[in-house]
């Protein structure tokens, strides 16, 4: 199974261990289910969890991050052009679209209305874990 982890997703995995996003980055990190990631998403998960706002244990978020960027899968470019709300966003579902992937976890699911989204399959952490039965 690829999935692509929205940052809010893995933000909260690693702020609050007990979690659904935690059990999905364990479910990673086990290797039970794959991430996929390119250039943007990976940027961007190092410039968010590296915020000082955040606090976070710097070892754990290098050891994560070099985990996803080691064993993750690489998601090509698109040569299409998306119309997500916030732009930032884009990445995320491109990667998705580009890797197949079977779920898009995000916390903001009104970032990716239906109808820009190309029949990516994205949910919430909850109905993601439901959905495999944890």
């Amino acid at each position: 199974m690829k999935i692509v982890l929205d940052t809010n997703v893995l933000v909260s995995a690693i702020l609050k261990p007990g979690s659904n996003p935690a059990r999905i980055l364990r479910l990673v990190l086990q290797g039970d289910i794959y991430i996929v990631v390119n250039s943007h998403i990976l940027a961007e998960y190092y410039e968010v969890l590296k915020r000082p706002k955040f606090n976070l244990d710097i070892d754990f978020v290098e050891v994560v991050l070099e985990f996803i960027r080691a064993k993750g899968i690489n998601a090509p470019a698109l040569a299409e052009t998306f119309f997500l709300p916030d732009s930032t966003d884009e990445p995320f579902l491109e990667a998705a679209l580009a890797a197949r992937a079977d779920a898009l976890i995000t916390g903001n699911i009104k970032h990716f209305p239906k109808k820009f989204c190309k029949g990516q399959n994205v949910i919430s952490t909850m109905k993601f874990l439901n959905e495999l039965g944890q």
